[in-house]
């Protein structure tokens, strides 16, 4: 796997990713909105790394984007589609913009990022991940996450579609727990613009559900995770994949 585009780059756990296949030696073709973030992420990534804006709600930002990135590293071995959007409120109270955003960013964005790059994955017999949430398919419903949990469904079952209708790719949805990313841009920033009195309510809530631990995934894991599922490409794909954190080891009571 010599070549890689990852959406979602400029910050968070698709940033975590970059960098990673970075250090392995892999050229990426980092992809998001944010042009400055985008630029410092391809700049600590080094020599190989290329920053390209994307918006993944517009059709023509997407193939235009994928089209540079498959110019620019001479074809696309692997794709990573991390970029995700979360709304915390009670589901009657979305209205028709809020579903929309959603599913703009969860689902369609995939969808159009998959398309665009899918005759250089088919050519090099690639791959491509999808990061999904354990709120979505890993359990019962959280509260307050509804609309969240039914677009990260759906994208779900879009990565199965994908891999019915084109077996000459390797699709891999990785579905996550609870993740704070790394330091500084490359931490999660899911809560960002949600209402602090709809946070309040759901984690009170998660945590009385036993939902919310406490415990994280340490990045370094999900990024070791999506690199390997990465390299199996076509030939050998993990249709799907689960990763969440465990809780530490209780000590062993020393002898008296």
């Amino acid at each position: 796997m010599r070549r890689a585009v990852v959406v979602g780059a400029s910050s968070g756990l698709g940033r975590c990713i970059a960098l990673g296949l970075a250090r392995q030696g892999t050229r990426v073709a980092m992809l998001a909105r944010r042009r400055d973030r985008l630029e410092a992420a391809a700049r600590e990534a080094g020599e190989g790394a290329v920053a390209i804006a994307c918006d993944v709600t517009d059709e023509t930002s997407c193939r235009d984007a994928v089209a540079e990135a498959a110019g620019v590293l001479g074809g696309i071995d692997a794709l990573v589609y991390s970029t995700g959007v979360i709304t915390i409120m009670p589901l009657e109270e979305m209205n028709a913009a809020a579903w929309a955003k959603l599913f703009a960013t969860n689902v369609t964005g995939a969808a159009l990022v998959t398309a665009a790059a899918l005759p250089h994955l088919a050519r090099a017999g690639g791959s491509a991940v999808y990061l999904s949430s354990v709120s979505a398919s890993g359990g019962p419903p959280w509260p307050f996450v509804g609309g969240y949990a039914a677009s990260k469904a759906a994208l779900d079952k879009l990565v199965e579609a994908w891999h019915v209708e084109h077996p000459s790719v390797g699709f891999t949805r990785l579905t996550i727990g609870d993740c704070l990313g790394g330091e500084g841009d490359s931490a999660t920033g899911s809560l960002v613009g949600n209402d602090p009195e709809h946070i309040s309510r759901a984690v009170t809530e998660w945590r009385r559900l036993g939902y919310f631990t406490g415990h994280f995934i340490d990045v370094d894991h999900l990024v070791d995770v999506t690199i390997a599922a990465l390299r199996c490409g076509a030939s050998s794909a993990i249709p799907s994949l689960t990763l969440v954190p465990r809780a530490p080891t209780p000590p062993i009571p020393s002898a008296v």
